[in-house]
């Protein structure tokens, strides 16, 4: 039998860790929810991720010195990602897209007194199943999605998990990678966008677009 091909898991958020539902979000509020969406790609594949997104920086005519944001992305920009990863995972079986929402509204107060542990729990359930079926694993959060106190908790926690609760010799490798420097968090962070966009603004079509390509879990929608 083959052995798994090694996999780079890029992933960052959209939405924030706040609790202020006393107002609107946008308008002094906190968002309703939070969404981590995740790239899963071999490394010799990571070349198309970032195909995607200099293409869409081309075709709109971008600003290559500045980050672009899915918030900040137009109606024709988010369909044409949409589109192309939808092309992406159709074209490639073994790339693999995830993403994990939290209505935030729901979740118990002693959770919310530690945003950390939350965000952590919420990539153990989205990822560690795809993450224990490989033998070596390089995961790249954003740095700024983590609290500089959680240290190096989030790495531990995962290869923790792997080796005593999923019973798997898989390596984890943990390189946390700024998104202004790379563009696969950039495409991370437009997944995350996408998904977020739904359930915050019931902006529909592009999540129906990527269709089954992408795994979804909700957490505290009851």
């Amino acid at each position: 039998m083959a052995k798994p091909m090694p996999l780079t898991i890029f992933l960052d958020e959209s939405g924030d860790l706040g609790w202020n539902f006393s107002a609107p979000y946008r308008s002094g509020g906190s968002s309703r929810f939070l969404t981590i969406g995740t790239l899963c790609i071999p490394p010799t594949k990571e070349y198309l991720a970032r195909r995607v997104i200099r293409e869409l920086y081309t075709k709109f005519k971008w600003n290559t010195a500045k980050e672009k944001k899915w918030a900040d992305m137009s109606a024709a920009a988010r369909t044409q990602f949409a589109g192309e990863a939808r092309t992406l995972c159709d074209d490639n079986p073994d790339i693999f897209l995830h993403a994990i929402t939290v209505r935030k509204e729901n979740v118990m107060a002693h959770i919310r007194a530690d945003s950390n542990k939350l965000y952590n729990y919420m990539i153990r359930l989205s990822l560690l199943d795809r993450m224990a079926e490989q033998d070596r694993i390089t995961l790249c959060p954003d740095p700024r999605s983590l609290k500089v106190e959680s240290g190096n908790s989030l790495p531990d926690y995962l290869q923790i998990e792997l080796w005593f609760i999923k019973k798997v010799q898989t390596i984890l490798d943990n390189r946390p990678r700024h998104s202004h420097h790379c563009q696969e968090i950039q495409f991370a962070d437009m997944l995350s966008g996408l998904v977020q966009s739904f359930h915050e603004d019931n902006e529909q079509s592009n999540l129906v677009k990527l269709g089954p390509k992408i795994r979804q879990i909700r957490l505290f929608f009851k």
